[in-house]
């Protein structure tokens, strides 16, 4: 289940000390979303495996005008993959235009933030990890 932080800010936190993810297919309508602020949260997988000391994956759907969370930054490296929608991504100072098929890369502690900014859902998938040793 996914740790939201404070109202208006629906960021995950990648668990490290949680038990080693398991091997399989995750179905969406398994999933217990969490929705607020014109943000609903799916978490696919949330934990350790053999070569990383966290991973946190997912997807997100956001109305129009919505973001899951001011510019933020985090130690974890991350890819978010835009698979509907319009809207834009920050990254490192620089926003760009995105749309279906773009996709980021962020460094860890790197400051970046998505918001939609079409006139229809915007859903993007979002991977995140912690080296072991980091």
């Amino acid at each position: 289940m996914p740790r939201m932080a404070a109202k208006q800010d629906s960021a995950v936190s990648v668990e490290t000390t949680a038990a080693k993810l398991p091997e399989g297919v995750l179905e969406i309508d398994v999933l217990k979303p969490e929705s607020q602020n014109g943000c609903t949260v799916f978490v696919h997988y949330n934990g350790p495996t053999d070569q990383l000391s966290g991973v946190c994956t997912g997807m997100a759907v956001l109305d129009p005008g919505a973001s899951p969370h001011p510019v933020h930054q985090h130690p974890e490296e991350e890819f978010l993959i835009i698979a509907a929608g319009t809207g834009e991504i920050e990254c490192g100072g620089k926003t760009t235009e995105v749309g279906p098929g773009a996709i980021m890369y962020c460094a860890g502690n790197t400051p970046h933030g998505i918001v939609n900014t079409g006139k229809v859902p915007l859903t993007f998938y979002w991977s995140k990890w912690m080296a072991k040793g980091f």
